[in-house]
């Protein structure tokens, strides 16, 4: 009789060349599948970046239809919130929300006048990296005005 209890125990158990093989097929499964995921989430955030940028913009021209001009540099996102001094026609705020953060946890880049001249403003995310220039999901996501 005890001899009988002690096969079923065995029997019961796995080996441990069952146990490595386990192993090593999640591995695989895991090495095929995180970097689709991670590739997606960075995917994610960058239409995430861009998505808010559309939002600021439609903000700014709205700033802009209001007051014939649009933030200074200095001023920045947060005329959209709070009256910059000396700004006429202001019917702010134009958001009752913070201004975001980029998904990588940067502010995002405010400048006036922008590259096309007085009528046009900068606005942009330098990505990942959070620096200039840059390619992949380090390159900048850029909206303006013309």
């Amino acid at each position: 009789m005890n001899n009988l209890t002690n096969r079923n125990r065995t029997r019961r158990a796995f080996t441990l060349i069952e146990l490595l093989v386990v192993i090593l097929i999640l591995a695989i499964l895991a090495s095929l599948i995180v970097p689709r995921v991670v590739g997606r989430t960075s995917d994610a955030k960058r239409a995430k970046a861009a998505s808010d940028l559309r939002t600021l913009s439609d903000l700014l021209q709205q700033y802009h239809l209001d007051t014939d001009t649009y933030p200074t540099t200095e001023e920045g996102l947060q005329a959209l919130r709070v009256q910059p001094p000396g700004v006429n026609n202001w019917r702010g705020p134009y958001t009752t929300k913070e201004i975001p953060l980029d998904p990588w946890g940067n502010e995002y880049v405010y400048e006036y006048p922008g590259p096309n001249g007085e009528n046009s403003y900068l606005l942009m995310s330098y990505g990942a990296d959070g620096a200039p220039g840059g390619e992949g999901d380090a390159a900048d996501i850029v909206e303006g005005s013309e």
